[in-house]
């Protein structure tokens, strides 16, 4: 399904940390319903994700991460920007060189909203930070997905990423497993 209205890139700032704040719990929100408890998603996430969020907005090392925000043009529900424009917040996606890193650049989030699925705003913020990454010199990008998460682990294998192995992590106060992706870039792109 293409996308109905344009898609517009923009980085995002320190101004934007509530902003990417509440698009990550809406989208852990609806996304991990039955794999993190309801409490925390309920009554936890927009909190915990409002505090990391402005802390790593503000953090050192700016240049070593790339952060976009997807937003759609023109719509009833859209916000008017600084520049005059109407927009629709429609997800967002943070990349981070990651130095000490056996595996190359981390994806660390990539989120289309719940209601921007399905029409190439995810593909459109990947293919973003694959480039980003290119453009770094690297030639390999990973990611970690929640085990259970099937609509992701199926977008991320049909836009060509390969599974590299699982680890133990901790998340909403219980012990999740996360799957590591990796995706080899072409230079050529």
């Amino acid at each position: 399904m293409p996308i109905a209205a344009p898609l517009i890139l923009r980085p995002a700032t320190a101004a934007d940390a509530d902003l990417l704040a509440a698009m990550h719990a809406a989208s852990w929100q609806a996304t991990y319903r039955g794999l993190l408890p309801a409490a925390f998603l309920d009554r936890e996430v927009g909190a915990e994700r409002a505090a990391y969020w402005r802390a790593r907005m503000e953090a050192p090392g700016a240049e070593r991460r790339l952060v976009l925000i997807a937003e759609l043009e023109a719509d009833s529900n859209s916000e008017t920007q600084a520049d005059g424009a109407v927009r629709t917040p429609a997800g967002f996606v943070c990349v981070e060189r990651q130095p000490e890193s056996p595996w190359g650049v981390l994806l660390d989030n990539l989120h289309a909203l719940p209601a921007h699925q399905g029409i190439g705003v995810g593909k459109t913020l990947m293919e973003a930070a694959q480039r980003w990454a290119r453009g770094q010199g690297e030639s390999q990008l990973y990611l970690y997905v929640l085990d259970g998460n099937a609509p992701a682990i199926a977008f991320y294998e049909r836009q060509g990423w390969e599974y590299s192995g699982a680890e133990p992590d901790h998340m909403g106060g219980v012990d999740i497993t996360a799957l590591r992706y990796v995706y080899r870039l072409d230079a050529r792109k």
